[in-house]
């Protein structure tokens, strides 16, 4: 019993990530109709954010709260910034283009991040410094949930909520619904859909930030290669709940973490990718839309 809580602790914070990666694409997604394939070389630069950050605040001998804090920050911050950046170079210049155009730029985003943190960095792993310390009333639990994973869990729970009640309650939540719904008609009625895009693209740039420096923290290494791996899964997860969907992105997170969790566990860990593909396969054969997603019907 205890092993198969322990393999639900994993899947859960495996899904939480996902999640906060998911989150993004999926926004963009549902506003511009564009798979933003830069997306998870964000959440590795706000991983590499954290570390140099972390690194230069630890020389200083700053408590690791106030490291923790400022690095997150700051990660949160730089990742916003490469978010809006990509935005106005990379895909809104190719907006009224062709869509296999923004496709392939969105692609030639991805490989240049790549590159360019390798050779700014390294092409080896660092090490990241444990950030979140473990208090003793989870010593028992150890086995079964660390502290990184209650922080992962309780973190990416704020943020679904707090994005759930800026989307329903808020002028900038408002106004994202209504150029999701129709880009035309939002214009016409004073909506500035270009800064509504902006906003999408730093806000789910922030969520990929976060996400980052929690796995970063909890793995203890990074390299320039993570965020395409932690991308095409995130990206999995939202088209099995059903891309362009909020909540279908975050049970689509839940699923394939658990998934891969408990292949993992009870097969093999070679097995893991081969689990959560073929569980991808079959939500598109028998259920395209995603398990949340609304199937489109297209008049012809």
């Amino acid at each position: 019993m205890e092993y198969f809580l322990e393999l639900v602790f994993s899947g859960l914070t495996r899904g939480s990530i996902y999640a906060l990666i998911a989150l993004g694409y999926t926004m963009v997604y549902g506003i511009i109709g564009l798979i933003n394939f830069a997306h998870g070389e964000v959440y590795m630069i706000g991983a590499f954010t954290a570390l140099i950050v972390a690194t230069v605040l630890n020389m200083y001998g700053l408590p690791l709260p106030a490291v923790l804090i400022l690095a997150s920050v700051a990660a949160i911050i730089w990742a916003a910034a490469y978010g809006f950046t990509i935005e106005r170079l990379a895909y809104r210049p190719l907006r009224g283009a062709p869509r296999l155009s923004p496709l392939i730029s969105a692609i030639g985003m991805s490989i240049f991040l790549q590159n360019y943190v390798m050779l700014a960095q390294t092409p080896n792993f660092l090490p990241f410094p444990e950030l979140i310390p473990e208090p003793a009333f989870l010593e028992r639990f150890a086995s079964m949930v660390g502290t990184t994973d209650l922080a992962i869990l309780t973190v990416t729970s704020v943020v679904m909520i707090l994005l759930t009640l800026m989307i329903k309650f808020t002028r900038t939540g408002k106004a994202m619904r209504a150029t999701a719904q129709d880009q035309t008609m939002a214009f016409l009625v004073g909506v500035n859909v270009d800064t509504v895009i902006s906003i999408t693209f730093i806000t789910g740039s922030s969520l990929a930030a976060i996400g980052g420096v929690l796995i970063a923290s909890h793995i203890g290494q990074i390299n320039f290669y993570i965020g395409f791996i932690a991308g095409i899964k995130a990206f999995t997860a939202a088209v099995l709940g059903g891309i362009g969907s909020i909540p279908g992105a975050v049970l689509g997170s839940f699923v394939l973490g658990l998934t891969e969790s408990f292949a993992t566990g009870y097969v093999s860990s070679a097995y893991e990718d081969v689990f959560a593909f073929s569980l991808l396969v079959l939500i598109l054969i028998f259920r395209p839309a995603g398990l949340l997603g609304k199937a489109t019907i297209e008049k012809v």
